[in-house]
């Protein structure tokens, strides 16, 4: 890791959303390509398995939330599974993230909006993504609290976040990769200096899947689960908003 890479705001306060807001604005032209490249297409198949965690199926015609939901490919993934008549409501604060994305679905709806403050009543949703984005929150807690607000009782939200594996030699590579490899690609494809740095460096920081269970359920979110992916390179959470 540079050592320039540890100047990067990870903790919080107004210089993390600043940071967040302008580097995903520079790396949107980019940003699904090199999903793909450095996830080696594993976040294709992420999304579909959390999409099936979702329980979209009692209510094909709902409304749905895709919360951070950046250029709309985890709102794409619901809108395409057979049997799907609802509308996602694609919330993102990186309004050229979600320029980027809109025409992947007629069924969602981008809106520029902060996941901290959505412009969206009580119990409006009947569902709810997040993929990738708890870990940009400038405050997890207020973030997850906000998302239950506007879930309906009853309504999942599935959570898809970077993870660290335990076991000793699976976690050496995926660490000598994610800090080593993917910051490499990322700049040489996205040009941006720090961008694919930010994603190991504000991993670090983030709670285990264990503690990011327990941060739900203070939250409003009850019955939560986690399963590890590939190991434990992404985690995806499961809960229920009470």
């Amino acid at each position: 890791m540079l050592a320039s890479d540890r100047q990067l705001p990870v903790s919080g306060g107004p210089e993390k959303r600043a940071y967040v807001r302008a580097m995903f604005t520079a790396i949107a032209p980019t940003y699904d390509r090199l999903n793909r490249l450095i996830s080696f297409r594993l976040d294709q198949g992420w999304r579909r398995h959390a999409v099936a965690q979702l329980g979209w199926e009692r209510r094909p015609a709902g409304i749905y939330l895709d919360l951070c939901a950046g250029t709309l490919d985890f709102a794409a993934t619901l809108a395409r599974r057979p049997g799907f008549r609802g509308r996602i409501a694609g919330a993102d604060f990186a309004q050229t993230m979600l320029e980027h994305g809109r025409k992947k679905s007629h069924r969602v709806d981008p809106v520029t909006a902060d996941a901290l403050e959505l412009p969206f009543p009580d119990r409006a949703f009947d569902g709810g993504m997040i993929g990738w984005g708890v870990r940009n929150l400038v405050d997890l807690d207020g973030g997850l609290a906000e998302a239950a607000r506007v879930l309906k009782p009853g309504a999942k939200v599935v959570i898809l976040e970077m993870a660290v594996p335990e076991q000793p030699l699976l976690r050496a590579g995926f660490q000598f990769y994610f800090q080593r490899i993917m910051p490499w690609i990322g700049r040489s494809v996205s040009k941006h200096t720090t961008a694919y740095s930010w994603l190991p460096e504000s991993s670090r920081v983030f709670p285990a899947p264990a503690e990011l269970a327990r941060r739900m359920e203070a939250q409003g979110f009850a019955s939560v689960r986690y399963e590890l992916l590939m190991g434990g390179v992404c985690a995806l959470h499961v809960g229920t908003k009470t």
